[in-house]
């Protein structure tokens, strides 16, 4: 539940058209609902602005079925992020049975390289300034652009992706400059050594946000060079999430561009 529907609720409370006791029986949900293995927090976007998003990892697939099922009966927008192929096969299942038993469920996407599970209970409303622009430097750095582009289209951002411009060809960034200089922030992914974000940073004057990669070689230290390259960035102005941390750069990049 957001502000917009608290306000939505408390209006069809004040006019007539909803009932004391059905009001009530959506309020008793906040702040959280205690289903016993978690503790769902609805009233996260109320406070934050962000609705809470939930990590598949390490959950069973019930689990996962169970918490967007009711977050969504909440009227929530929900993401999952790193839910696996596999694990993603029997929460859709799941999902699946449960509209045949007649619960109403928004539909869903997943996407398999970004591992994320959407489900859009609301439409599409921008509450961004500007756009959002996720730029990676190679095609394998896409689970995590991909990552971070469709969590910061959740947060309802208006989102670009621009794939494969990384430095070992920088006529393909040089290429991209004007483009990237319409976007109000920007989100650079890299592996290897990381060192896209910073170099972009150099050549645009909108706020960055660096997302390290764990792909590369040996010495790349599963993501470790590119973070200690980001992090000793001698370009100004640039910020820097952990490794792979799609959701984390979307967080921030949709803190940055939200209108206020």
């Amino acid at each position: 539940m957001d502000r917009n529907n608290l306000r939505a609720l408390l209006t069809e409370l004040s006019t007539g058209q909803r009932d004391i006791n059905s009001t009530l029986s959506l309020l008793e949900k906040l702040p959280y609902e205690d289903i016993g293995f978690a503790r769902i927090d609805h009233h996260r976007q109320i406070r934050t602005g962000m609705p809470e998003v939930v990590f598949g990892e390490g959950k069973t697939s019930e689990q996962v079925a169970q918490i967007v099922e009711l977050m969504a009966q909440r009227g929530s927008n929900v993401l999952v992020t790193r839910l696996a192929s596999e694990p993603a096969e029997e929460v859709l299942s799941l999902l699946t049975r449960r509209k045949a038993e007649g619960v109403e469920l928004p539909d869903w996407t997943y996407d398999a390289v970004a591992r994320t599970l959407a489900l859009r209970a609301r439409p599409f409303e921008d509450m961004g300034r500007g756009e959002v622009i996720v730029a990676c430097a190679g095609t394998s750095d896409l689970p995590v652009a991909r990552e971070a582009a469709n969590t910061a289209e959740m947060m309802n951002n208006r989102v670009a992706l621009i794939a494969d411009i990384g430095v070992a060809g920088l006529h393909r960034l040089l290429d991209q400059r004007d483009r990237l200089m319409e976007a109000e922030v920007i989100i650079a992914v890299a592996g290897m050594e990381g060192a896209l974000p910073g170099v972009m940073a150099g050549l645009v004057d909108r706020p960055g946000i660096g997302g390290p990669g764990s792909v590369g070689y040996g010495a790349n230290f599963g993501g470790l060079s590119a973070l200690l390259t980001m992090l000793n960035s001698c370009a100004p102005g640039l910020s820097v999430v952990n490794i792979d941390n799609g959701y984390g750069a979307a967080a921030a990049a949709a803190q940055i561009n939200r209108a206020r």
